[in-house]
């Protein structure tokens, strides 16, 4: 068996961390076995779906590095669902119903006051149909049959469909909602494994019924616990958190992938360079049931660690060409970001503006600039000069250090000046000596 898997996305607005984590599981499992990861963009709604978002979603996907084996589109395949309907029509299992949502919300109402569950009772075959009233559609349950299948996440699964309603299905506009729309395309593209937020379980009990209903087997379901935010809640900001922001925030894509996924599984969180080792140890065995805790500051330092390891020679097309490699292997481990590498070319080669000198440190930069001319700049410039002006002062530890670095590069912090002192030009040291004393 091929696997094939899919991410469904509707494109009424941006991708966002929990998305994403849908889709990269999706993608992890696919190319695990060798399989299929297809696209399928659920743009039913002609109201809210925007094809500018339609756009972003293939260029987050792309961007996060996920290549997608084929793309359909919903809004392409109503006569496919038309005509799928019509045979569950025919043979009984959808019906059309007449209640309007205000009589609806009613009769849950009371139903509840009566400590009974609020499930939608269905009229008697020959009920009066009222004129000029257009229906929806609901798929009807096999009561009789009882719902079971076992989650590769949450393991044996049982539903008794006498206390679930009748989903609706088809609107009175003649519109889809998710259900029934979702189940035919599985089966026309082949889906074997359907991975998606536990939000979905009770869903998948009732397309399990339309799956056998369609004269077809379901896929295998895997239902991950929800991501919540720091506060141990679902959290607003992780809607809102989309791969643009995270784009402007400097994160690397392959720090998405790292930590979303092993979030919720019982393999730690590590700073890798490929999608590899993730295709390699992806299992849903693992996976556990607790809400997955989302922190955008373990992001952020596990994105920090990624760009500590990364090499020049996977780096170097976006470096500005003055950062060769022996000045990033010295930078790599202050930046926080790619983007802070572009920061250090002044720090090298200027120019740039030193904070203003203290008269207590004058001392210090006058002896550096007097001694820096007669340094051998091939050998250990950064201990001969440190030496020197020990010797001329007789000023150490951090009183000698800061301001020689301050003068030198701009910055309080930084890597270490013996290492970075000999990858500055001798002259352009000098000169900032010079102008700091």
């Amino acid at each position: 068996m091929t696997v094939i898997t899919r991410f469904a996305p509707s494109p009424t607005g941006i991708l966002h961390v929990g998305n994403v984590r849908t889709a990269l599981h999706n993608w992890l499992w696919a190319r695990k076995h060798g399989g299929r990861f297809l696209l399928r963009i659920d743009d039913t709604d002609g109201e809210r779906s925007k094809e500018e978002y339609v756009d972003a979603i293939r260029a987050d996907l792309a961007w996060l590095g996920f290549d997608v084996d084929g793309e359909e589109r919903q809004s392409a395949r109503f006569a496919l669902y038309d005509a799928e309907f019509d045979r569950l029509k025919a043979a009984g299992r959808v019906y059309a119903c007449y209640e309007t949502p205000e009589e609806l919300d009613i009769r849950r109402k009371i139903l509840l006051s009566r400590g009974l569950p609020p499930v939608y009772e269905r009229k008697p075959d020959g009920a009066p149909v009222p004129d000029g009233v257009a229906p929806h559609w609901r798929f009807r349950l096999d009561h009789d049959a009882a719902i079971e299948w076992n989650d590769m996440i949450r393991g044996a699964q049982h539903f008794e469909p006498r206390t679930m309603s009748d989903p609706v299905v088809r609107r009175a506009d003649g519109s889809w909602l998710y259900l029934l729309p979702s189940v035919i395309d599985d089966i026309a593209m082949g889906i074997t494994h359907v991975v998606r937020g536990e939000d979905h379980v009770s869903n998948t009990a009732a397309q399990i019924q339309m799956f056998g209903a369609l004269g077809a087997s379901p896929p295998a379901f895997a239902h991950e616990a929800l991501l919540v935010g720091t506060e141990g809640k679902l959290s607003k900001r992780l809607g809102s958190l989309g791969m643009a922001s995270l784009r402007d925030a400097g994160i690397e894509p392959i720090a998405i992938l790292a930590l979303l996924a092993r979030l919720g599984t019982s393999d730690p969180v590590e700073p890798v360079q490929t999608a590899a080792p993730l295709i390699e140890t992806i299992d849903f065995a693992r996976f556990g049931r607790a809400p997955a805790r989302f922190d955008e500051g373990e992001l952020a330092l596990l994105n920090q660690k990624i760009v500590h390891s990364i090499s020049h020679a996977a780096i170097s097309p976006r470096l500005p060409p003055p950062l060769t490699e022996a000045r990033w292997d010295v930078i790599r481990p202050n930046l926080a970001t790619i983007a802070e590498a572009a920061d250090w070319v002044a720090v090298f080669d200027g120019p740039f503006s030193p904070p203003p000198i203290d008269e207590a440190d004058r001392p210090v930069l006058e002896a550096a600039a007097a001694a820096v001319c007669g340094i051998d700049w091939a050998a250990d410039p950064w201990q001969a000069l440190t030496g020197a002006v020990k010797e001329v002062t007789g000023i150490k530890g951090r009183a000698l250090f800061l301001p020689l670095r301050r003068a030198l590069t701009g910055r309080d912090h930084g890597p270490d000046m013996g290492e970075l002192l000999p990858l500055i030009d001798k002259d352009q040291a000098a000169a900032r000596l010079s102008a700091a004393s």
